[in-house]
């Protein structure tokens, strides 16, 4: 087997627009890679998504135009990425956004190149051109690192949002169009449409101001006057683990390694105690306001401004004065 000196990205579309996880990924490949970081990515004949795409930097784009295998289903992707990798040669790296698409082809890919894969990875760095991918294990309790040594690509599933997206002209990028690739039709799926979720203003993972909930608040007045407090800031309201036993509260609004990553402007942090599980997930919050009756608790030391005392008084003093 011939290793190029590449690191490939999935480019994930949906609905033929790119799914912006995509160029979370490029940006983070490209600030830890030495090797040429190369796109992949499949569009209908019409689209010139490598336009769009460019703009956040790649080394090379390997364009794949096929109506059919942009509406592809999973299957076909995955022969479609294999024949890709025998056609063109096994890149030193793969990785997937750790999203619905990325979880369903990764491992499949994997298992047909007989290699190894970490998934939902919170982190990602060189060692020469070992790929260290770093996870959240033991029930969530500790992070640890993971390689795949002996066998390429070293492919990963990265979280959504954990890392950022940055624009960056390179000059030096070349587009490279893939035809033939004579990848195997699945007979027993056909998709006969495809509908997106509607995206609402209230989308956690895009909201720019969130007001969050922690155990420690798990009151019906600390609800209620967190709910009057997000809509006074036009703020998404965010829960932590346990108030999913609520009716009211799903994996959607949960932050944390088991729920949702985000990255807002303002983040106020309502009896939150600071668990590992939780913290993970905000690392990319501009500014966090914590509040806890408990003076040494653990989700001070991720914010910037913190208060020691009683949520529910604490929204109720800061509604009164917006």
């Amino acid at each position: 087997m011939t290793v190029i000196k590449e690191n490939w990205v999935f480019v994930e579309t949906d609905l033929h627009k790119i799914n912006p996880v995509s160029y979370q990924l490029i940006t983070k490949m490209k600030q830890i890679s030495h090797d040429p970081v190369v796109a992949v990515l499949i569009e209908n004949n019409d689209a010139n998504l490598e336009t769009e795409l460019s703009e956040y930097g790649p080394d090379k784009i390997l364009l794949i135009k096929d109506d059919e295998l942009e509406a592809g289903d999973d299957l076909e992707l995955t022969d479609a990425l294999n024949k890709l990798i025998q056609k063109q040669g096994t890149p030193n790296t793969f990785i997937f956004p750790a999203t619905v698409v990325g979880r369903s082809v990764a491992p499949r890919l994997q298992a047909r190149l007989r290699t190894g894969l970490t998934a939902d990875c919170l982190d990602l760095k060189f060692e020469d051109d070992l790929l260290v991918q770093t996870k959240p294990s033991y029930g969530d309790n500790i992070m640890c690192e993971i390689t795949i040594p002996n066998h390429h690509p070293q492919m990963a599933t990265a979280r959504p949002n954990v890392f950022t997206a940055e624009k960056e002209n390179n000059p030096a990028l070349k587009v490279e169009e893939i035809s033939n690739l004579d990848w195997e039709k699945d007979t027993k799926l056909q998709i006969k449409s495809q509908i997106l979720p509607p995206k609402t203003s209230n989308d956690i993972t895009q909201a720019q101001r969130i007001v969050a909930l922690g155990r420690g608040d798990k009151t019906d007045a600390g609800i209620d006057m967190a709910n009057s407090l997000a809509k006074k800031l036009h703020a998404t309201v965010g829960v932590t683990r346990p108030l999913t036993d609520l009716d009211q509260y799903t994996i959607t609004e949960q932050i944390g390694q088991s729920g949702q990553t985000v990255a807002p402007d303002l983040l106020i942090n309502l009896g939150v105690s600071g668990a590992v599980q939780y913290t993970a997930g905000i690392a990319n919050a501009k500014t966090v306001v914590s509040v806890n009756t408990d003076e040494n608790a653990q989700i001070f030391k991720y914010s910037d401004y913190y208060f020691v005392g009683n949520a529910l008084e604490f929204s109720k003093a800061l509604e009164a004065i917006l």
